[in-house]
């Protein structure tokens, strides 16, 4: 979804100049002429809606000064953009000090007023990120904080704080990479542990003979290895919440020690002569039918319901779609920041196929998903192309696949098409496949059906790239991922600098 700009200008000329350049430049936009209509705007049904205001500061009636002293009452998280006519130092002193965040003089650059939009939009939504972050590291996430406004969702966000308020266990279950523990964090959070420490355990994780030293702890000497005191976790999360991820993997004998320590709330360390006292919050997760494991056999009938007290569902990602936008807004802007990349969106043609695959993998199926198109995108806004697997397996979309280069017979170099930068779109279908004879125009089989070697693969690859970015070595390095001493290296090796001189 496009940002909403805010734009309180007095001169209708200038208005329309404003809203057209907003439009132009990919935003939505709302307009007032004057300051007390902006503050309405602000208060009004789209004004959640706002993300940045283009503030005009010699107006009649209000002026900007005092729109902004009282929008800090308002919306004072919204980054705000200082326009006029004076350009003098002491106005600009003026507009910084009552809260602007850039300061633009009139008639402003079309370029200029785009940089200021996109630098500021970018560090806002990181600066929401940052305390989104923050709170999740403190034990203090809540459910407004998570992305979860689809109406398959409601039931899941109403029945978890409703067991916030309550020590009872809970047990949430869903698909692998549904956000269980997300959920899990913001029960701590909105409960009365919150700021306490939340200790998340993954029972599939851990190996068969380690699992009650990690859960339980052991004292020094307990068995070979044991050089000192261990404390586990359940010690850790003493006072706090303890999160057992995948608990239909424990091993049946832990199981039983795991129904003591719920029934009685102390725990046995390995090796240890009595039992330490704990006072724990139990959050369990699964993405296993555990009734039906009951029924083989294979989880202790009395554990589970010491664990099912307060079941929860999470539903998969293919049932709530209208959580994707925001999901996507949310991993490009964390995504591209740790990559230092200058994505700040996505082509609505691709957030609409993002929209309309099934997310087998659900949330962390989309997360790897748009890390990838990041570090593939070569623009600012992310395309369909940047997404070659999902639009491989989504019916109505097209991807692009270079043609198979043809061999130069006495240099082996690849000529043709591929290596003009030409390309052609296949059109797919359900069921249809692409052959793997050949990734990214290079052939990946002989004549004979029998995979090449993989050094001759990696030599196609640096010639493709050498001729694609007409010899400038470091250019070819970057985008092979690989040190420029590399790249020589290998040539060298492959006997690639004679031929490409």
């Amino acid at each position: 979804m496009a940002s909403r700009i805010l734009i309180v200008e007095d001169d209708p000329a200038q208005r329309r100049i404003l809203e057209e350049l907003v439009k132009r430049f990919g935003f939505e936009s709302s307009a007032a002429d004057g300051g007390i209509k902006g503050l309405e705007a602000l208060n009004g049904l789209q004004g959640g809606n706002i993300e940045l205001v283009i503030l005009d500061l010699m107006m009649p009636g209000m002026d900007g000064l005092e729109f902004i002293e009282k929008m800090q009452g308002i919306r004072g998280d919204l980054p705000v953009i200082v326009q006029t006519a004076q350009g003098s130092i002491e106005t600009v002193i003026k507009a910084m000090r009552a809260g602007a965040d850039d300061f633009v003089v009139k008639p402003v650059s079309p370029e200029r007023l785009k940089i200021s939009i996109q630098n500021l939009l970018k560090v806002n939504a990181l600066t929401e990120e940052v305390k989104r972050l923050n709170k999740k590291v403190g034990g203090a996430l809540s459910f407004n904080d998570l992305i979860a406004s689809s109406p398959a969702m409601a039931n899941v966000l109403r029945l978890g704080r409703r067991g916030a308020q309550s020590n009872i266990p809970i047990l949430i279950e869903g698909e692998s990479g549904v956000g269980k523990e997300m959920i899990a964090r913001a029960i701590q959070g909105e409960s009365e542990r919150a700021g306490r420490p939340f200790v998340a355990v993954n029972c599939g994780a851990i190996p068969e003979n380690l699992v009650e030293s990690i859960l339980f702890g052991h004292e020094k000497g307990a068995f070979t290895g044991a050089t000192s005191r261990h404390s586990g976790k359940f010690q850790e999360a003493d006072g706090g919440t303890l999160f057992l991820d995948e608990v239909a993997e424990l091993p049946l004998d832990m199981q039983v020690k795991l129904l003591r320590a719920i029934q009685e709330g102390e725990i046995d360390p390995v090796g240890s002569r009595k039992s330490v006292k704990v006072n724990i919050r139990l959050i369990s997760a699964t993405n296993r039918n555990m009734i039906e494991m009951v029924k083989a056999g294979q989880f202790r009938e009395d554990l589970y319901y010491r664990l099912n007290v307060f079941p929860m569902m999470v539903p998969p990602l293919r049932d709530r779609k209208d959580d994707i936008p925001a999901l996507v807004e949310h991993f490009i802007t964390r995504l591209s920041a740790e990559e230092g990349r200058k994505v700040r969106g996505i082509a609505p043609n691709a957030l609409t196929m993002l929209q309309v695959y099934g997310w087998p993998g659900n949330v962390r199926q989309l997360e790897n998903t748009i890390f990838r198109a990041i570090v593939l995108c070569e623009g600012n806004l992310l395309e369909i192309q940047d997404f070659p697997q999902i639009a491989s397996l989504v019916e109505g979309y097209e991807i692009i696949v270079p043609p198979a280069p043809v061999l130069d017979k006495k240099s082996n170099i690849p000529t043709g098409p591929a290596m003009t930068g030409g390309t052609q779109f296949i059109s797919r279908s359900a069921g249809n496949q692409v052959s793997d004879g050949m990734a990214l125009g290079i052939p990946a089989v002989t004549d004979g059906g029998h995979i090449r070697k993989l050094e001759e693969v990696e030599a196609d690859m640096i010639r493709l790239a050498l001729n694609r970015y007409r010899g400038q070595m470091s250019e070819v390095a970057r985008k092979l991922g690989i040190g420029r001493s590399t790249l020589y290296r290998k040539m060298r090796d492959m006997g690639l600098d004679e031929a490409t001189g």
